[in-house]
């Protein structure tokens, strides 16, 4: 099952792809990032064994399918009109005729191997069978402290990456706001309250799958954890701001970078970060 799962997802982001070439605009995979995770969760659900663990089956479910759709209609929706990402368009630009192939292996085959390395966890809980000690030592257990903690968490990683978007939106939707640097509501905690979110939504989901002895998929949280803090992330976005908002530097100086944090005050580092 886990290798039907990788076949359909790169199947699909191959499609994807092709559409993306004819469009002239490989931002369409943003929005589909969301949606594949329902799409493997329910391709799961739809191959899980009845006998095993059906209240968390159900429980991850409803978690990644209402993660998802979120994501995936805001960002259809935060897209729409705008054309090719920045991103992808300096990829257009660097690789020109070689584009169409480099996009294919280094973004949206890419996208594939990690959506599905990422939801790992969520498959493993849900395949998760107790003649089989090498995936699960636990499995059909009823739902424990670790999927109430696990849901507690996935619903703050929620609630932080929604109402952050929803702060950002409204701030970017106001013309007096342009070029200026958001640092209200959730962002005055923190620089990247939707990226705090998500690093909090998949540890609770792992925390949720652990509950069904899927601990060893550990990996795929830590490798989601990196990828926000040091890839994709934090590290992407902020490469280049400080040269398109001259304010974002003592903007960093006064505030967490990911987890949330009370702003500092202090003179001396708030004149350091408008040095």
């Amino acid at each position: 099952m886990l290798l039907t799962s990788l076949l359909v997802v790169l199947a699909t982001m191959t499609a994807l792809w092709m559409l993306s070439l004819a469009m002239r605009n490989a931002s369409i995979v943003d929005p589909f990032w969301g949606t594949g995770f329902i799409l493997v969760t329910w391709l799961t659900v739809a191959s899980t064994p009845p006998a095993w663990s059906v209240a968390r089956s159900w429980l991850l479910a409803a978690l990644v399918t209402a993660w998802g759709l979120r994501l995936s209609l805001y960002l259809l929706w935060r897209n729409s009109g705008h054309g090719e990402d920045r991103r992808y368009r300096a990829m257009r630009d660097h690789h020109g005729p070689r584009f169409w192939w480099v996009s294919l292996l280094t973004v949206f085959w890419l996208q594939a191997v990690i959506l599905w390395i990422v939801s790992l966890p969520i498959q493993a809980a849900m395949l998760a069978d107790p003649t089989n000690a090498v995936l699960v030592q636990s499995s059909g257990l009823p739902l424990g402290w670790l999927d109430v903690i696990g849901t507690s968490i996935w619903l703050i990683g929620f609630l932080f990456e929604s109402f952050g978007d929803f702060q950002m939106s409204r701030f970017q939707a106001n013309p007096v706001n342009v070029g200026q640097v958001m640092d209200r509501g959730l962002w005055r905690y923190t620089r990247h309250p939707n990226y705090f979110g998500d690093f909090c939504v998949w540890w609770g989901l792992f925390l949720i799958a652990a509950g069904a002895g899927a601990a060893w998929t550990m990996f795929s949280p830590l490798l989601m954890s990196f990828l926000l803090l040091k890839v994709s992330g934090v590290t992407l976005l902020e490469k280049t701001i400080t040269s398109r908002r001259p304010d974002y530097a003592a903007y960093q100086a006064r505030t967490s970078s990911f987890f949330p944090w009370p702003p500092s005050n202090s003179p001396a580092i708030q004149s350091r970060g408008a040095e």
